[in-house]
Parts: C-alpha cells; structure tokens; sequence
C-alpha cells in the first residue's frame, strides 16, 4: 500500500496511473525413485511379503527421511528410510500398487510430512492414491 501511495506522489499530474498486480506461485514436488535390483524394475515379489511383519504405525512420515521406496503387496507401498526403519503406505480401496513401479510423487505439505488421510501418491503415469494409514514394518524372526 505505500508503495502505491508513492506511486501516487511521483506520477506527473493529468496522467493516468496504471495498477498491476503480480502473484508468484511455487509448486514443489518430490520425486521418491524405487529400489532397484541390478536393472528390473521393482515389482510385487510374493515371497517378499513373508519377510515382514505389520504393526501400527504412525499417522504422518518426515518427507525428508524417505530414501526409496518398493512395491512389495498389492494394495501398499513400502518406504525406506534413511533410519533403515521401513513403512508401508497403505493405498486407498481400489488403488493397486503397481502403478507405482517406476517411483512416484509427492506434493510436500507445509508440516514437511507425508501424511494418512491427507495426502495421495502420484504416478509418473496419472494414477494418483490416497494414503489410509501407515504399518510400521518388522523383520519375521525364523520361530514366527
């Protein structure tokens, strides 16, 4: 507002005075590339889904400790962390995660969080699912 007051002051007298206004938005996103395994791409393996155990998990996961992440079930997405803790995101009904071999994208939230019920995972192809909850994963020891 001073600023046009000034504007006001230092225009020569009988000349219009033009107004504009300018509004700058920035997009960020955030690739999340997939584990590989020499050079296929990641895919549902169902041996793998043995090896670790679902426990409650937490609501929200700190965007900036996800490492990679690997398809592993049908209806989740595993994420590595930069802790080695993993979690699986739990993709809304109807969401398949195959669509995610190739790694997908995330539109970081203000909190810096990906969070259950509020955020959703984008494919490189469109497909875009919404996160129901998180599992907390752990090893299978050999007598469970």
């Amino acid at each position: 507002m001073f600023h046009s007051v000034l504007l006001l002051l230092v225009a020569p007298s009988g000349e219009p005075v033009q107004f504009a206004q300018l509004t700058i938005q920035q997009r960020v996103i955030i690739r999340v590339p997939m584990v590989r395994k020499g050079r296929t791409p990641a895919r549902i393996v169902p041996d793998a889904r043995h090896k670790w155990k679902e426990k409650k998990g937490p609501r929200c996961v700190a965007l900036r400790s996800i490492q990679s992440a690997s398809v592993v079930v049908d209806n989740g997405v595993d994420l590595l962390l930069a802790d080695n803790h993993r979690y699986r995101a739990k993709l809304e009904s109807g969401c398949h995660s195959t669509g995610f071999y190739s790694g997908f994208y995330v539109e970081p939230d203000d909190d810096g969080s990906l969070c259950s019920g509020r955020d959703a995972l984008q494919a490189r192809s469109g497909l875009s699912c919404g996160i129901d909850g998180f599992k907390r994963l752990v090893p299978v020891k050999g007598d469970d």
